[in-house]
């Protein structure tokens, strides 16, 4: 097998981006920097990880190839909206604010001849319709969600344009599996009585007159769609806004899955009561991950016919994030929750370790799987932002703090160029880290001023909004931070009652005075 490809970290903060080398560190345990700071608002992975698309200033698109870290290709557009990397990265969509009505302000870029290839007119963006033109991850399959209709593309010349129209009525959002492209998912809301659907079809032209297999909800608000690796398996996490036996505030949410051979049709067999957390196929694409139930949390893993495989327990747990080599698993409470995480080794079915990663927003495991790292980023977070790099039995590995971090991720790789992690493996233990000071807290005197302002952050903190089940958990978040909201209001209870009672005494001492005049 050829050697390993080194792992990469991509950080973006306010003075652009920057490509660090990932673990292990061998330079003091620090990172190395293999692309130093270049300015940016956006900083894209292609989905394999072999181009990198950067949008500047004056509506200008620089895309990098990764394995030299090198800009190629530069493409200016004009009132430049939103920009996407296809999977493979040899094509760039650009959304432009038109300025005259039709104006094909959707183009379609040839990356290596920096040409369009295809334009059309998108009156505005929704999550449904961008990217416009919709890959398969082998690139092998393109088409785009219309009116009634999904359009195709010869993915090899998009010059002969729409080749083939599948018409489905009320047809409102789509689906490619991931590799090979050879199914398409459509979904088409309930209306009038007639209940939510959502249908599997052939990407081959010739064999889309019937759906390959179909199911139909009702009280469905939303969907979202899953396809495992292998295009085998479809996930479909069914939403409904409204709960009609008032059990949940958000709703009810039920997991069905679907096979293109047709041996399961219908609902996931969820032991618990409540809202489906989060969802993850393994790699392998014969495996996934369920994090559902009220609080606190269950956590199962079920085969591709819905059979139990491992249970993992209960917690305050919201997040699932299987390794890309499918031996090891952890699952955490991030967003509302304090942070704690689970560490298993599925192979041998046992808990590594559990600690916490508090105020986390992203999550992930690297390429090779031996590495986790989660960060806490703005804007979600304006304070406190940094990131955590954990080995696979959850000991802490690495960790930097930034005074104002956007981004933090792995560089994308196959883990099929990754050797088995046990031979990847290696002795690391955790280690502390120097922080840099900040600017202006050179002097002991502005050290310790920070050291009393940092004990009251959950004035400061923005936090995000809270259901009414968990009116507590501001509390909580202070006694994460060192401090507890009891202690705030009793020093400001404090400074309150020193002001009442110099008012009292002034005001007792100036009806002193004017007694003693009038006398």
């Amino acid at each position: 097998m050829a050697a390993s490809p080194p792992l990469e970290i991509l950080i973006r903060g306010p003075q652009g981006f920057s490509i660090w080398g990932g673990p292990p560190f061998s330079n003091a345990q620090q990172p190395t920097i293999n692309l130093d700071a270049v300015p940016c608002s956006t900083a894209v992975f292609s989905e394999d990880g072999a181009r990198l698309m950067v949008i500047q200033s004056d509506s200008r698109i620089a895309l990098y190839d990764c394995a030299t870290n090198k800009e190629i290709k530069v493409i200016q557009v004009p009132n430049l909206v939103a920009a996407a990397l296809s999977p493979a990265g040899n094509y760039l969509q650009t959304f432009q604010k038109p300025t005259t009505p039709q104006e094909k302000n959707v183009t379609l870029w040839n990356i290596e001849a920096a040409a369009p290839l295809y334009q059309h007119f998108q009156k505005n963006m929704t999550k449904a319709t961008w990217p416009l033109i919709r890959f398969s991850s082998d690139e092998v399959t393109a088409c785009r969600l219309a009116t009634n209709e999904i359009q195709f593309f010869d993915s090899k010349d998009f010059s002969k344009g729409i080749v083939n129209r599948l018409r489905i009525q009320g047809v409102a959002a789509m689906e490619i599996s991931k590799s090979p492209g050879s199914y398409v998912a459509a979904f088409v809301p309930e209306t009038k009585g007639v209940p939510a659907s959502v249908q599997i079809f052939s990407s081959n032209k010739d064999q889309q007159s019937q759906p390959v297999t179909r199911r139909s909800f009702f009280q469905c608000s939303s969907v979202q769609l899953s396809w495992n690796h292998g295009s085998t398996g479809l996930l479909v996490l069914v939403q409904s806004d409204v709960d009609k036996t008032n059990k949940s505030y958000y709703g009810v949410t039920k997991l069905n899955y679907l096979t293109i051979d047709g041996t399961h049709t219908g609902l996931v067999p969820l032991s618990k009561e409540g809202p489906v957390h989060d969802v993850q196929w393994s790699y392998s694409g014969k495996e996934f991950a369920v994090v559902y139930g009220f609080m606190p949390a269950k956590v199962t893993i079920f085969d591709q016919k819905c059979n139990v495989l491992l249970e993992l327990g209960i917690g305050p747990y919201n997040t699932v994030r299987w390794n890309p080599k499918g031996k090891f698993i952890c699952v955490a409470g991030f967003g509302n929750l304090p942070g704690d995480m689970a560490f298993w080794d599925y192979a041998e079915k046992k808990k590594l370790a559990t600690t916490k990663a508090e105020w986390s927003v992203t999550s992930e495991w690297s390429p090779d799987g031996c590495y986790f790292m989660t960060a806490t980023t703005a804007p979600r977070l304006q304070v406190d932002n940094g990131i955590k790099i954990f080995l696979h039995d959850g000991s802490l590995y690495f960790k930097k703090m930034f005074d104002k971090l956007f981004q933090a991720e792995w560089k994308p790789h196959s883990p099929d160029k990754f050797g088995e992690i046990s031979n990847l493996e290696q002795a690391l233990g955790s280690i502390t880290i120097d922080e840099p000071k900040p600017k202006g807290q050179g002097s002991k005197s502005s050290q310790n001023n920070a050291k009393s302002s940092s004990l009251n952050p959950p004035s400061q903190k923005p936090t995000a909004y809270r259901p009414p089940q968990a009116k507590a958990a501001a509390a909580v978040q202070a006694q994460l931070l060192g401090s507890t909201s009891s202690e705030e209001m009793s020093k400001a209870a404090l400074r309150n009652k020193k002001k009442r009672e110099k008012q009292k005494e002034k005001k007792a001492a100036e009806a002193g005075s004017a007694g003693n005049g009038s006398t």
